[in-house]
This record gives C-alpha cells, sequence and structure tokens, in this order.
C-alpha cells in the first residue's frame, strides 16, 4: 500500500469514526471527498449504533440486533451495561478485553481507540481509586463524547480515575513503561501499519505488563472485493490480518506467552441478525464459503517479559 493509500485510508476511519461518534452512522458529508477517493463512491447510510437502538457494530446501516444485545452476546453482563453512562456504548465491540485482562487494584490501564469509553469506564472501577484508567483515540468527536460522560461516571462510581487522550495508536501519547495491561477492542484491524502499532504497546508497557485485545481477524483471506470500499475499513473487514501474521506481529515486537483464542460469537450475530456489510461480504464469497469461514473476532493476551532490555 502506498504512502497516499495509507494515508487516505487513514482519514476516511477518522472521518467514519467521527460521524459515529456524532450521529451514529457513516454518513457525514464532510468526509465525502476522502471516501470517493478510496472507495469510487459514498458509503450507505443507517444507523451505526446509538443508545439500545439497532446498528450493531458495521458502519453501512443496521442490523436487527440493538447495541446493548450485541454487547452481551460477546461477554458482557447486563448489570456492567446499566452502569455505563448514558452513549458509551456505541456497538463499536468486537469482544470484550476487560473480561481476560485480570485488572488489578492500583494499576494503570490503556485502552486503544477508546470511542467513547465503553472500556475504559469498565476498566476504571477495577483499578480502582489508586489506579487509572486511559483511553487514547485519533478522533476529536470521539474524546469529545468520552471527556462528557465522564461527570457521569463519576457521580456513579465516586471515582475520578479516568481521563482520555488524543492521539495515534502507531504513536502512543505515553511515557516508556507506564502502563500495567493495555486493551483495545476492535480497532488494531484498523491501523494500516499494524507492527508499529505492537511495538509501541510494548514500549508503553511495564516489564511484565500484558495485552488483553479482542479484535477482528481472518481465518483465510478475502477475495479483493472484499476489501476496497470505505464501509469495509470503518467496518473493520478490509484491514483486519490473518491470525498467524497477528502471532508473528506479536512475536516479532518482543511479547511472549502468546495465545490467540478465536471468538464466532461476534461475526454469528452480523450475519444471523442481517447486518448489510456482511450480508454483502457473503455475496462476495465462493460458494459453500461462509463470512464465519473466513472472519472472527479474537481475543489476544500476551506478555512483555519481566526483564526487558532498553524499553
Amino acid at each position: 500500500m502506498s504512502n497516499q493509500k495509507k494515508n487516505d485510508v487513514r482519514e476516511t476511519i477518522r472521518a467514519g469514526y467521527a460521524d459515529i461518534a456524532e450521529t451514529g452512522s457513516f454518513v457525514g458529508a464532510g468526509s465525502q471527498a476522502v471516501r470517493e477517493k478510496l472507495a469510487g463512491g459514498s458509503c450507505c447510510g443507517g444507523s451505526g449504533g446509538g443508545d439500545g437502538g439497532t446498528g450493531g457494530g458495521s458502519c453501512c446501516g443496521p442490523s436487527t440486533i440493538s447495541v446493548g444485545q450485541l454487547a452481551e452476546e460477546i461477554g458482557y453482563s447486563a448489570d456492567e451495561l446499566t452502569a455505563l453512562p448514558e452513549g458509551a456504548n456505541m456497538g463499536l465491540s468486537c469482544g470484550n478485553p476487560t473480561a481476560i485482562a485480570s485488572l488489578q487494584d492500583g494499576e494503570v490501564v490503556v485502552d486503544l481507540g477508546s470511542g467513547g469509553g465503553f472500556d475504559v469506564f469498565l476498566a476504571g472501577p477495577k483499578v480502582g481509586e489508586a489506579g487509572r484508567a486511559i483511553g487514547v483515540d485519533m478522533t476529536h468527536e470521539m474524546i469529545s463524547k468520552a471527556r462528557r460522560n465522564m461527570a457521569s461516571y463519576t457521580k456513579a462510581t465516586g471515582l475520578e480515575n479516568v481521563e482520555f487522550r488524543l492521539g495515534e495508536i502507531e504513536a502512543l501519547p505515553l511515557g516508556d513503561r507506564t502502563a500495567d495491561a493495555v486493551l483495545s477492542n476492535c480497532v488494531i484491524n484498523l491501523s494500516v501499519d499494524k507492527p508499529r502499532v505492537w511495538r509501541e504497546i510494548f514500549r508503553v508497557l511495564k516489564p511484565g505488563g500484558r495485552v488483553a485485545i479482542s479484535d477482528i481477524a481472518l481465518l483465510r483471506e478475502l477475495p479483493e472485493a472484499a476489501k476496497t470500499t470505505a464501509e469495509d475499513w470503518v467496518g473493520c473487514v478490509a484491514g483486519a490480518s490473518l491470525v498467524d501474521d497477528i502471532r508473528s506481529d506479536l512475536t516479532d515486537a518482543g511479547f511472549e506467552n502468546i495465545e490467540l483464542t478465536t471468538k464466532p460469537e461476534y461475526v454469528r450475530a452480523m450475519t444471523q441478525t442481517g447486518d448489510p456489510l456482511y450480508a454483502r461480504l457473503e455475496g462476495l464469497l465462493p460458494d459453500g464459503v461462509s463470512a464465519e469461514d473466513c472472519i472472527t473476532s479474537l481475543d489476544i493476551t500476551a506478555m512483555k517479559p519481566a526483564k526487558v532490555g532498553c524499553c
């Protein structure tokens, strides 16, 4: 991919998630020129997520599953969802990284691509008053949305231990060895430089720190026709890596104790409830091959060695 293409993809993703933060869908006119450059046309409309509404997670219009139902399908409890500030759950998750992170009181946890603050607000009570939950997102509109939710979080929990920073996951606005754990939920697939993301995660983790990430991954390569439109990027399909490539990136970055666990629930929910992006994808696949044969949600856990060199 050329540098210009990478820039186009990055700006399409930024514009798409700005739309989702402000309107609940990937349709804003401000990003139209970038989308046409990438896609040769505009994205379809529809609701990409809202409080309790339809739009279970792709940019391209509503499925019949609500954001709350989707979150429960992929492992969040009803109690967790009820406790969230209004608007924090936008149906953009493909797993539950806080459930696999084993967060402890007093830890510093960082969430990459924190959106409206969904996983940050869930992690905050787990790390407690002595801990810190930091969200990083590259979209001004998402950061603003999450910061508006902070007062509601503090009122409900009595805690003032969350913050949100504007930045890209390829160049995290964090110092070396600052985090005990790094979370991310359906975001790393969006990066056009994934090896750099894993190196950044390694850098900001303390020795012995850990990764707990849910992401979209590929079990087999997709047809090129499924990787060419703007909605495929924002909908987390076009940028997904093969599972074996993710393992290689983690290894190259220096991680150990790598575990990759496929979780079919997310893709199954998307296909069974008629999500338009997945319905279109199924039409592009060979006979006898389903979206579930190609795409999976993946739980990723790994550790930074307790003894490392300079970083």
